[in-house]
């Protein structure tokens, strides 16, 4: 959760009145959604091929939604520009793939969009941008380590915010199981069914 919020608190200090695209509604992906509801962002787009994530993402500030899977060959980031009339002015890729980062940086407002990039790709993954719109286009692509969040200073500001009912952590859970149904858990996350599962050791 943190790595999400931090990321759209201190990585892209998103701003009041913008626009903001996630690429997955995953946990990390709805985090960065509800980091971006506090910070004020008016447009949250979330991008997926779930379509079980879209009601589920209404609860963190996605205001809407586009399945990749809809538009056959039209790529996503053409989509979105077209959407957001230009651009979003943040991007988020939260999946780990290297085709959804370029997506993510083509539909990043020129002159000041940036790039916030979550997901975890294979090891010795390469990534590959033309230089002229790395080099000029005034755009930022920039990785994040948990959430840019120094745990010292900064979690318990988060922990301050929880506990003023600013940020709202309880619907991150949608299961609970006990350690003897531990499997159970794991289907629930591989089935897309569930955010994050409290393991109970005593039942």
């Amino acid at each position: 959760m943190s790595s999400g919020v931090g990321a759209a608190l201190k990585t892209a200090n998103v701003e009041q009145g913008s626009t903001v695209v996630i690429f997955g509604l995953g946990g990390i992906g709805l985090a960065v959604a509800e980091g971006s509801r506090i910070c004020g962002a008016s447009r949250i787009i979330g991008v997926d091929i779930n379509t079980d994530k879209f009601e589920i993402g209404k609860q963190f500030g996605v205001t809407d939604f586009v399945n990749s899977n809809s538009y056959g060959d039209k790529p996503i980031s053409q989509v979105i520009n077209e959407m957001t009339n230009g651009g979003a002015d943040y991007c988020f890729e939260c999946v780990g793939m290297g085709t959804l980062v370029q997506e993510a940086y083509a539909c990043c407002r020129k002159g000041w969009g940036k790039t916030i990039v979550l997901g975890v790709d294979k090891p010795g993954a390469m990534l590959t941008f033309k230089s002229f719109d790395i080099l000029h286009m005034g755009k930022t692509i920039m990785g994040s380590l948990f959430g840019g969040l120094k745990p010292k200073s900064d979690v318990p500001l988060l922990v301050k915010r929880y506990l003023d009912k600013e940020l709202e952590l309880d619907k991150f859970v949608t299961h609970e199981v006990s350690f003897q149904d531990i499997n159970k858990a794991f289907d629930l996350l591989v089935e897309g069914k569930s955010l994050r599962c409290v393991i109970w050791m005593d039942k």
